[in-house]
């Protein structure tokens, strides 16, 4: 049963009224002290009515949302709890939300982003616990693709932190490609993730256009609290990044029509798990079946291409067709290189 804001502060003010021994209430007392509560916490001036009261103090002494609150009314005039140590804030939880809450820490655990804020780890153990001391433990029954030995991980906490308050960097960063590396001022927008990597999308100062930052070749960073934040005034990126595979994209690149085909033992794969969203299928025969995509052409998409290794073959465009027959080459000559040094 979905309960909302005002209803929980309600029961609340309901509550505190109820415990306090010291005074008697009526039902206009506690409707004048749930209109306050209102009006202090969320501005509320219409107050509350009768009906609304009677019906929490029903709610709260049913099972519908664990309560079972053992309210009395005395003299046929004051409502009290009978139990004098009650109070809905130590209501034990029921069966069913108890499983309800295992469920969700397992699920919750397999993220990868468990392990990366400090706060969350520590509620989530501490829930864990709480629950296993009063139920059998059991084990997961969800396990979801994590990998614990990415390097950076450490690193998302404090940057999503300076996205969030919009604060500059100082960024100590070395490419796969650079020899050494490089210190430089960047403004931080959005942390991406793509297949169990981290990516830090910014801009930086000394250079025009959106980068993307991968957080395992971060060396070092630090606020600049001097150093005036730039904002990001694109579109936005859930459009920004809607016509792509992966991460690697600049503002000038533009979507094309990829058209693949896949052999039909593997196209069943590709139908239920599309490449990307905007997948259709433009034709099918007793051997293949054909797809177009609609995405950037960049590093991530050759990869998820070779990857399906002999099953797929590119038929446009025509760039992308020579870049796939160039690596496969490549590897083909590798292969060929090995196998004459081993006949030597």
């Amino acid at each position: 049963m979905a309960v909302n804001k005002l209803a929980l502060i309600r029961y609340k003010t309901i509550d505190d009224c109820l415990r306090n021994r010291f005074r008697k209430w009526t039902l206009e007392d506690i409707i004048e002290k749930v209109s306050e509560t209102l009006y202090e916490l969320e501005g509320i001036t219409s107050g509350v009515s009768k009906r609304t009261i009677q019906a929490d103090i029903q709610l709260m002494r049913s099972d519908k949302l664990g309560y079972n609150a053992p309210i009395v009314v005395k003299d046929k005039r004051f409502y009290a709890y009978e139990d004098p140590a009650f109070s809905i804030t130590k209501a034990p939880i029921n069966n069913a939300d108890v499983d309800k809450m295992k469920e969700i820490v397992g699920v919750l655990k397999q993220f990868n982003a468990f392990n990366y804020f400090d706060e969350m780890s520590d509620m989530i153990a501490r829930l864990e616990n709480n629950l296993n001391k009063s139920t059998k433990q059991s084990g997961n029954h969800i396990q979801l693709e994590s990998n614990k030995l990415v390097k950076g991980l450490d690193c998302i906490p404090p940057l999503y932190q300076a996205v969030l308050n919009k604060r500059s960097l100082l960024i100590e960063y070395k490419s796969f490609k650079a020899q050494q590396a490089q210190q430089g001022i960047y403004y931080p927008y959005l942390l991406k993730e793509y297949r169990n990597r981290w990516f830090l999308i910014c801009k930086a100062k000394k250079r025009a256009g959106i980068l993307n930052l991968a957080l395992d070749r971060i060396i070092e960073f630090q606020e600049l609290p001097n150093e005036e934040f730039v904002a990001y005034k694109g579109v936005d990126f859930d459009r920004y990044y809607e016509d792509l595979i992966g991460v690697s994209k600049s503002e000038r690149d533009r979507a094309q029509k990829v058209i693949l085909e896949f052999t039909n033992d593997h196209a069943p794969y590709v139908v239920t798990k599309p490449l990307h969203h905007s997948q259709v299928v433009l034709n099918k025969n007793e051997k293949t079946t054909t797809f177009r995509i609609d995405v950037v052409l960049n590093y991530e998409l050759e990869r998820e291409i070779l990857g399906f290794g002999e099953c797929v073959k590119v038929l446009a465009p025509r760039i992308l067709i020579a870049k796939i027959k160039r690596r496969l080459a490549q590897t083909y000559q590798r292969y060929e290189i090995e196998k004459m040094q081993t006949l030597k």
